[in-house]
């Protein structure tokens, strides 16, 4: 007899400065380079649109998100590991993009790895294109990485 599958609880809210331990720790084991706990504190700090996704209670998944002049810029996104590949990056970009378009901005950036291919597929299929290149922009175990500099318009549809 196979037993019934739980539903899981996951949404996504305002980060808290409670939140930044947790939000460090999956940054931590994600990235060989990671953002240091104090780059998320000071990010809070400036006002940027900090989110987190919560799955069963816990802080599984961040977004970081600029605003100003009329475009907005993802800085981070970033799923715990055991959750990836279930959708949840897809949602946090999703409320990203809606709180650019409240925000009425018209233009959407974000820099990405180019070896990044699980990402890259992410934003290409969100409607992101490449619209330049960052040379040496990452660093890397040897030498630095370029940056893909993906760009979207932003539509009441969109």
């Amino acid at each position: 007899m196979s037993r019934p599958v739980r539903e899981v609880e996951a949404h996504i809210r305002p980060m808290r400065h409670e939140d930044l331990p947790h939000v460090s720790d999956i940054e931590r084991r994600s990235y060989d380079f990671p953002w240091s706990h104090g780059v998320f504190r000071d990010c809070l700090l400036a006002g940027y649109q900090c989110i987190v996704l919560e799955v069963d209670g816990h802080v599984s998944g961040y977004g970081i998100l600029s605003v100003a002049a009329g475009e907005a810029h993802i800085l981070n996104l970033c799923v715990e590991p055991a959750y990836r590949s279930h959708g949840y990056g897809t949602r946090l970009l999703d409320e990203m993009l809606l709180r650019a378009r409240t925000a009425s901005v018209r233009e959407i950036f974000l820099e990405v790895r180019p070896s990044n291919a699980s990402a890259l597929a992410l934003y290409k299929k969100k409607g992101f294109f490449q619209v330049d290149n960052r040379p040496a922009y990452y660093q890397a175990h040897e030498g630095r990485e370029d940056a893909a500099v993906l760009k979207k318009k932003l539509t009441v549809e969109s």
